[in-house]
């Protein structure tokens, strides 16, 4: 999907919502986005985490017992292999490399990976150690509650003695003409797609209440470009963020609304947020 985008497109970055790179074969995917990159003349980029799901593992033949064993090692290799170097690497999970060189390469120095942490210190620090930027996957309540990371991330870089680097922010949203329009047509299919979640991880049935404080306090960018803006700002000024990442699709959610919203984003509230974060 990111090649097709790539062969229509100029300028925006391509790159991924988050690749579970538990699941994947390390090798594999970096041949993917290196080619990518070479297709779209240095426009992708990954971010890798563990992901919100754990369908992936049954359905590749890994085992959920191993969950952090998975992640750690080919994580591990997938940053031994962006230095664009010859690879010795040996682990639990995937075939030894010995002096391997991997092809192609990107013309640009190392490939750009994020790693997305939702709620592992562990994570955190494991970013810093490969010297990758930090996205943080906030899908819900206030978005100072992940300071913590923010900090812990920094103290991690400065212990390992590495630059600073990026930090950013993915959290869902939907931008319309008013507030009153956007809660209204993005509530119905964000509880349809929350309350489907909900129904296998054991969750109640989302209430409209907790929909609106979810917009009014927490981590839902909902309502006008001007409103959706001073929110995301806010966000930026107090985590200290490099990037700000808004999902904006639900379910279910029209195709021509989910356009317009694509369009108020771009036009209105990204120029808005440059202005009030200087």
């Amino acid at each position: 999907m990111l090649a097709a985008a790539a062969s229509v497109t100029e300028h925006i970055t391509l790159s991924t919502a988050v690749t579970v790179l538990s699941t994947e074969d390390p090798v594999r995917i970096y041949q993917q986005f290196t080619t990518l990159d070479q297709l779209s003349r240095g426009r992708a980029e990954l971010l890798a985490g563990r992901g919100s799901f754990t369908e992936s593992f049954p359905l590749f033949g890994y085992d959920l017992s191993r969950y952090q064993e998975l992640f750690e090692e080919r994580l591990e290799l997938f940053a031994a292999l962006i230095r664009q170097e010859t690879v010795t690497w040996r682990g639990n999970t995937r075939t030894a490399l010995t002096n391997q060189r991997v092809f192609p390469p990107t013309d640009a120095g190392p490939l750009r990976t994020w790693v997305g942490v939702g709620a592992s210190p562990e994570s955190v620090v494991r970013a810093a150690r490969y010297d990758m930027p930090l996205m943080l996957a906030i899908i819900g309540g206030d978005p100072r509650r992940f300071m913590p990371y923010v900090t812990l991330y920094h103290r991690a870089l400065d212990e390992l003695g590495k630059p600073a680097l990026p930090i950013g922010v993915h959290s869902p949203g939907y931008v319309a003409e008013s507030d009153a329009q956007a809660r209204e047509e993005f509530w119905p299919d964000y509880k349809t797609m929350r309350d489907r979640i909900g129904g296998e991880r054991g969750w109640g049935p989302m209430r409209r209440q907790d929909f609106d404080a979810e917009a009014d306090h927490g981590s839902l960018y909902l309502g006008s470009p001007e409103t959706v803006a001073r929110k995301i700002a806010a966000t930026v000024k107090s985590l200290g963020l490099a990037r700000f990442d808004l999902k904006y699709s639900a379910g279910a959610l029209a195709h021509e609304k989910l356009m317009r919203s694509i369009e108020l984003y771009g036009s209105k509230v990204i120029p808005l947020v440059r202005d009030m974060v200087g």
